[in-house]
């Protein structure tokens, strides 16, 4: 007699079995590897031409009104300057072609008026560094979900 039941193909748990192997080593090294970048530097630009649109009515933002730092990882923001006119960034001055590193040693929110926005405020968020396997998960997955952000909204 047959309980009604279909037997599932082997195929399946050949193909599952290494599939499950992979997503959970995949896991296993995102918890527990350091989290490691090239540089500690992140760098935002203020392009040429900024002034100018600004002035023609144009409310265009440049950079974000929130960046994102993490300790040990990407711990200094890079300024650059490559418009015609000066910008403000808290109480520094940025001339035309000018470049401005600020290193952060302590997770915390900074406020900066910056004339780069139109608010005329950005906030430096600057996360503690992912110690423990969840914090480093936690971390590679909104580094991949901005990484995909940031080249959908590029389209």
């Amino acid at each position: 007699m047959s309980s009604g039941r279909h037997p599932v193909p082997h195929w399946r748990y050949w193909l599952a079995a290494p599939l499950s192997a992979v997503a959970i080593a995949t896991l296993g090294w995102a918890a527990l590897s350091p989290v490691r970048s090239a540089s500690h530097d992140r760098l935002f630009e203020i392009p040429k031409g900024t002034w100018a649109r600004r002035m023609a009515g144009d409310k265009v933002e440049i950079l974000p009104a929130e960046i994102r730092l993490t300790l040990g990882v990407r711990d200094i923001l890079v300024l650059k300057n490559l418009d015609d006119v000066p910008q403000v960034f808290g109480s520094i001055l940025l001339m035309p072609g000018q470049s401005f590193r600020l290193p952060f040693e302590m997770a915390s929110s900074y406020q900066f008026a910056c004339t780069a926005h139109l608010s005329g405020q950005m906030t430096i968020t600057v996360d503690p560094k992912p110690l423990s396997p969840w914090a480093r998960l936690r971390w590679r997955a909104q580094s991949l979900l901005s990484a995909a952000m940031a080249i959908a909204s590029r389209r």
